[in-house]
C-alpha cells in the first residue's frame, strides 16, 4: 500500500544571490517559507514542480519539501529545511543578521 501523500512546499534556490527560496500560489517566489503555497495533493505538486523547474534563468535545485500547516503559515517537518530556511551557517548575514540584532 502506498504512503498517503504529505503536504509540500516547492523550494529552490535564487540562481543569482543563491538563496533559500518558496513557490508561492501566484507563481512569485519568496523567502520566507510561511508565505509559500503549501499543496496537499499529489499531482498539483508535480504539476508546481515542473513549472519551477522550467525557470532555469531565475532559479536552480527545485524540489518539494515536506511541509505542515503552521499558525501563520508552511513550516517544516524535517530539521534539513528548517536549516536551509535560516539561511548560512557559517557567520550572521542575510536572513539571520536580520534576526541577530
Amino acid at each position: 500500500m502506498p504512503k498517503p501523500f504529505t503536504p509540500k512546499v516547492v523550494t529552490a534556490n535564487d540562481l543569482v544571490e543563491g538563496d533559500v527560496i518558496y513557490l508561492t500560489a501566484d507563481d512569485g517566489w519568496t523567502r520566507d517559507m510561511r508565505e509559500a503555497e503549501l499543496i496537499t495533493d499529489e499531482a498539483h505538486a508535480q504539476i508546481r514542480l515542473l513549472h519551477a523547474e522550467s525557470l532555469p534563468l531565475q532559479v536552480v535545485g527545485a524540489y518539494l519539501a515536506d511541509a505542515k500547516q503552521g499558525t501563520d503559515g508552511p513550516v517544516p517537518t524535517h530539521f534539513r529545511e528548517d536549516f536551509r530556511r535560516t539561511g548560512p551557517s557559517n557567520y550572521f548575514h542575510g536572513k539571520q543578521a536580520e534576526t541577530a540584532e
